[in-house]
């Protein structure tokens, strides 16, 4: 259950509220009165919690669990303890999401500037938004109703914000269009120049860094990862999209809405992501490639090569799914040949 000195849970709620927060049906026999106090895992809830079951894995913890309400399948519902309210979704993990939303909503806390943070005269910020110590906000940025800015983080001069955003502390933004609903987290840079530069037998020379960042609707940026400013045509983050933390991209990428990027992954200059593209954790694209809607690149996988939308691929240098598991076991009968020998 959550630590009480970090986290302090709304409610309780009625059992009909969460039924009705979730999207999901009731059990038969349920009562719908009946009021829980907080969410937790299924091996610590109990009978004021309400837990959830998404992973099959989990079944026998399920059978075990002290439960008093549980949201899971219905397929899954035999399996559930006596005693506990079911509520049965389609779609069970994302219930719970809406629940725990319910239990622990964002903390806005107090609007108003601290007086250690240093905002330009010029910028325009929304008169509920809130800036933390020893923030910095430079001349011409404007940021939407509700913005929030923690502690230390650096917005420079001419950034727009939408409404609702989060900065997390020590993040810093600069050449950049930020749209509404956008959460970055601690450490994240935006903006920063593209690694672009011309070589010859004299040296490298530095080619100016001319575009943009333009971040969509609705996106999540984790801690310290970075998304470099075009070099001239804007880099582009389409709306919805998910970005773990310790992500590099770098100038004039452009990712589709709701691509979910995974922890390490580097995409190299002028890479093109379309809708619904998901990267494994520390996959790696070269440059100038495209990406096709819905691809799925399997963690550690090297993308050198165009690929098409609507498959799986996994190996460096990638290839479909299917041809990456005959790879490995073709290797593998190979290796063992040779040790037989």
């Amino acid at each position: 259950m959550a630590d009480p000195r970090f986290f302090v849970a709304d409610g309780p709620f009625t059992l009909a509220r969460l039924a009705e927060v979730a999207g999901a049906k009731l059990s038969a026999g349920a009562d719908p009165a009946r009021q829980l106090r907080d969410v937790a895992p299924l091996d610590e809830a109990g009978t004021d919690d309400v837990s959830f079951l998404d992973n099959k894995r989990y079944l026998e913890a399920l059978k075990a669990s002290r439960a008093g309400a549980v949201i899971l399948h219905p397929d899954h519902a035999d399996a559930a303890p006596d005693g506990a309210a079911l509520l049965l979704t389609e779609t069970p993990y994302k219930a719970y999401a809406l629940v725990a939303q319910l239990f622990y909503p964002a903390t806005e806390g107090v609007p108003g500037i601290h007086p250690a943070a240093v905002v330009d005269s010029s910028a325009r910020l929304a008169s509920d938004c809130r800036v933390g110590p020893g923030a910095v906000i430079g001349s011409g940025v404007e940021i939407g109703a509700g913005g929030r800015v923690e502690a230390n983080a650096v917005i420079g001069d001419n950034a727009v914000i939408g409404a609702r955003c989060r900065i997390g502390a020590g993040a810093s933004l600069s050449h950049c269009l930020v749209g509404d609903d956008v959460v970055i987290h601690p450490g994240v840079r935006i903006g920063q120049e593209g690694f672009g530069f011309a070589s010859d037998e004299t040296g490298h020379t530095k080619v100016p860094q001319l575009g943009r960042v333009v971040i969509g609707d609705r996106v999540e940026i984790g801690a310290n990862s970075t998304i470099d400013r075009g070099s001239g045509p804007d880099t582009v983050i389409g709306a919805g999209c998910m970005i773990d933390n310790l992500v590099q991209i770098g100038h004039n990428v452009k990712l589709g809405p709701g691509c979910v990027v995974v922890a390490q992954v580097g995409i190299a200059g002028s890479t093109k992501l379309g809708k619904g593209v998901v990267l494994g954790g520390q996959v790696g694209i070269a440059g100038h490639l495209n990406i096709g809607d819905g691809a799925q690149i399997a963690a550690f996988a090297g993308v050198m090569r165009d690929m098409p939308g609507g498959e799986a691929y996994a190996g460096a240098p990638a290839v479909p799914v299917k041809q990456a598991f005959r790879q490995v076991a073709a290797l593998a009968r190979l290796a063992n040949k040779k040790s037989d020998t």
